[in-house]
């Protein structure tokens, strides 16, 4: 059994205070037992991408640099593997939506680079970021091999799906997504199901664990062109049968330690031989754009 951590918090515009916030967390599930700590998508400040502002690329840093610098020592003094998610600058000009898996000697395990950017009201990720070029490898470290995605990737199946024949033992999606306060409740309900249901729907698919780390609280938009984002909290881990272990609330600061059965894949996968039965010959078209 894997013993895991799922730390959600609402942030502020003090980074600082956001990454003590976080070092304390991370300390409270390592007491608790936990060996792999998951946190939510860019967890250092607050969600900037509501608004196209160039001077926003001053949150950007190297990898290396001083957040891994500070999150590495924190999986090295409480021996930890610590999956993080960091605004990465590459060059200028050249930035990434990019997580970073430490190992529990606080060394760099792997990263990997957020494949599918979104565009949409409230969510201008392609002003920010370049999709990732690393591809879909999952990242080997003590506790497992770990298939890491980051948020928009979490509604493609193509993406879990071949973390999974890479050899994931557990996909992880950490996350920023939320309601528009003008939505009424019924549409809020069936966005945060469709939310739920598509990644345990991967989990049925792979036969794998899956792991969601999302933000929690409210951040206006200092544009005023919208009424800001409620992030929906709601983190949650399921097996490989698509079952829901753990849950987090949905509106206020929480930190989950969830016990995963990394055996149970293989239990399931007998059942379920899903990877044997799939017609590799006849998928080509899935690498089209559409089918006319």
């Amino acid at each position: 059994m894997l013993k895991t951590g799922l730390i959600q918090q609402a942030n502020s515009a003090d980074v600082a205070a956001n990454k003590a916030k976080l070092a304390s967390s991370i300390a409270w599930c390592a007491q608790k037992g936990a060996k792999l700590i998951v946190l939510q998508e860019l967890h250092n400040s607050l969600y900037f991408c509501q608004t196209e502002n160039t001077a926003l690329f001053d949150l950007a840093e190297t990898i290396p640099g001083d957040s891994t610098s500070f999150y590495g020592q924190l999986a090295k003094e409480h021996e930890v593997v610590l999956v993080a998610s960091l605004f990465e600058r590459r060059s200028a000009g050249l930035y990434h939506n990019t997580a970073v898996v430490f190992e529990n000697d606080g060394t760099i395990a792997g990263k990997y680079r957020k494949m599918h950017i979104p565009d949409d009201p409230a969510y201008y990720e392609k002003f920010y970021f370049t999709p990732g070029d690393m591809g879909f490898n999952p990242i080997q470290t003590s506790v497992g091999k770990l298939g890491v995605l980051v948020c928009w990737d979490q509604w493609y199946p193509e993406a879990a799906r071949l973390m999974a024949l890479a050899g994931a033992e557990i996909l992880i999606y950490p996350t920023a997504i939320g309601f528009e306060s003008t939505d009424h409740e019924a549409e809020k309900k069936r966005q945060l199901e469709a939310w739920m249901i598509s990644q345990r729907g991967h989990a049925v698919a792979n036969g794998l664990p899956v792991i969601a780390v999302n933000r929690t609280g409210f951040e206006p938009d200092p544009s005023g062109q919208t009424n800001g984002i409620t992030f929906w909290g709601n983190s949650f881990v399921a097996g490989p049968q698509g079952e829901i272990l753990a849950v987090a609330p949905e509106s206020e600061d929480a930190s989950l330690i969830v016990e995963i059965d990394l055996q149970r894949s293989e239990s399931v996968r007998r059942w379920w031989p899903f990877l044997r039965d799939r017609r590799i010959d006849a998928y080509d078209d899935l690498k089209k754009r559409f089918i006319d």
